[in-house]
């Protein structure tokens, strides 16, 4: 079984401020109005304070777009769904950096990977002077908490190297027997009640619910023997996985560990509707990237980066159910939600953020088109160790509506992490297990070339025909214009946000240390046994292979 502690972490509406509230009630003494002047002055504060919601922020760990109301109908979410229907769903919402630390350090500050220093990093040092939105809130006066995992694998400390509270003040001593067991025992549901009732009367508050499902390992076969499914329920198998019966119940696991995420989400929908503060409640919902899958997670394509997202806010949400198409990413959440809040970015203390305020997305009718935008920047650094020197895979990439363009900048090197020591970047299960077995009898194996074989410099994908990635076009000399122009372009957006890979310091991402694993490959080399709880003892090749393109 597969460890799942491994990859875990430490972890513009105007806000009326208590001092002009006192302000205005002296002001009413003063005139001497009547009782009932001061009464109905405060029911119209009173107003204007809920117009400003509390905030339940739901996010799964390793969750890609499976869900019901995405298509999917191996993966039961009612909960999900209900958001879906009673809000907005996002259908081409993504992430910057398919890996959990980068990702999630992203989401708390707005900013894209490489603008956040070592935070751009998986298993790093969190910068002291990148202050996190709920760290904002809760400078504000807002109650906030979190239960499960927040930021992280890494370290955050502040200047003074006293632990952070990025995502809130943890609430996690409810636990409950867990259905299988790679899933968590920790009461998710059960720990936000706990939180609701310490929230004092009338503060607003602010809820990290961060499931550490669908992350591996899972107990194999669950989805199957626990979950009522059958492998022939899976509708598609991604085309850089071979369909079969190990890989569809593989699958299955996964479906199960997602459908655990939207009980416990279900649950807090519930008891929130029981107090009367669902519908003064801001619900977000998402996965911090796609699912812990060979050629998914900690890579650049599609299904890596490409995230569920939804929200529920009928104060502003005016057509339920609504589907919206525009590009949105990671760095739009920190804008929203000082807005929600009704706070400056200027007056936060946060690094200037990148995204953008959703709002306006979320207040449009349903055929009304909102000026957005039309491609996204993707990319990664050092998504684990396992590589010479701790060193990272480095990727940028611009992402359309129809195309992927992919810019690998040291293809010498493996994608997935040195086969000797265990392709680290991809975490171990039975399908990781199965494509190595074929590859090992055959390097030419397509699947083995697709999720662990050497890469070229540039990469090209028609999302049209192939969403999944499979067919590489930058070869092609019919789209060598398009290659081409899609590189200048990227490189040019990068240059401009201050990337240090575009202005000739990508040294620094590969220099940043680590901070669990660090020496990974130089240990193994000398025959010792540094732990690697997040992939099988099998995954290690008994020697270096020829790294051939």
């Amino acid at each position: 079984m597969v460890g799942r502690g491994d990859e875990f972490g430490h972890g513009p509406v105007v806000e009326s401020s208590p001092g002009s509230f006192a302000k205005a009630i002296n002001q009413e003494r003063s005139v001497r109005t009547a009782p009932l002047a001061l009464f109905l002055f405060l029911g119209v504060f009173a107003s204007a304070t809920r117009a400003e919601p509390n905030v339940l922020f739901a996010v799964a760990d390793d969750w890609g777009v499976h869900a019901g109301c995405y298509g999917t109908p191996w993966v039961r979410t009612p909960a999900v769904d209900r958001v879906a229907r009673e809000g907005v769903r996002f259908a081409n919402a993504h992430t910057p950096a398919a890996k959990c630390a980068p990702s999630r350090a992203v989401i708390l500050t707005g900013r894209p990977p490489w603008r956040n220093g070592e935070a751009g990093n998986h298993l790093s040092y969190f910068p002291a002077d990148l202050k996190a939105w709920p760290e904002v809130l809760a400078e504000h006066g807002w109650d906030v908490g979190v239960t499960g995992k927040g930021w992280g694998p890494g370290v955050a400390n502040d200047a003074d190297g006293k632990p952070r509270q990025m995502t809130g003040k943890p609430f996690n001593r409810r636990k409950a027997k867990p259905p299988t067991s790679g899933i968590s025992n920790n009461d998710y549901a059960a720990n936000f009640a706990d939180f609701l009732d310490a929230v004092p009367d009338g503060a607003r508050w602010c809820f990290w619910y961060g499931a550490t499902e669908p992350h591996r390992g899972y107990e194999r076969g669950s989805g199957a023997a626990k979950g009522g499914k059958k492998p022939a329920d899976v509708d598609r198998v991604p085309a850089y996985l071979p369909d079969s019966d190990v890989v569809r119940n593989d699958l299955l696991d996964y479906a199960l560990e997602v459908e655990h995420f939207d009980a416990h989400l279900g649950r807090m929908l519930d008891e929130l509707e029981r107090r009367g503060l669902l519908d003064d409640t801001l619900v977000i919902v998402t996965s911090d990237h796609g699912p812990p899958f060979p050629r998914v997670k900690g890579f650049a394509y599609r299904d890596s980066n490409h995230v569920p997202f939804l929200i529920r806010w009928p104060a502003v949400v005016k057509s339920p159910g609504r589907v919206v198409e525009e590009f949105v990413d990671f760095t739009d959440l920190a804008p929203t939600i000082l807005d929600v809040a009704g706070i400056d970015p200027a007056d936060s203390g946060m690094k200037p953020v990148a995204g953008r305020n959703l709002r306006p997305l979320l207040e449009a009718a349903p055929d009304e088109k909102i000026p957005w935008r039309e491609h996204l920047l993707i990319g990664k650094e050092r998504t684990d160790v396992g590589r010479p020197h701790d060193w990272g895979y480095p990727i940028r990439g611009l992402l359309t509506a129809d195309f992927l363009y992919l810019r690998n900048y040291e293809p010498s090197r493996w994608p997935s992490g040195n086969p000797e020591t265990g392709y680290l970047d991809t975490d171990g299960g039975p399908t990781k297990t199965l494509i190595l077995e074929r590859g090992r009898a055959d390097r030419a194996d397509p699947f083995w070339t697709l999720c662990f074989g050497m890469l070229p410099a540039d990469q090209l994908y028609d999302l049209r025909d192939d969403p999944d990635c499979v067919r590489d076009l930058a070869d092609d000399p019919e789209h060598a214009d398009r290659v081409r122009s899609m590189r200048q372009r990227m490189e040019a957006e990068l240059r401009e946000q201050g990337d240090p890979r575009m202005l000739g310091q990508g040294h620094l991402f590969d220099e940043y240390p680590a901070t669990s694993g660090a020496g990974f490959y130089d240990a193994y080399l000398r025959g010792e046994t540094p732990r690697a709880g997040w992939v099988e003892p099998t995954d290690f090749e008994p020697a270096p292979l020829n790294p051939v393109p």
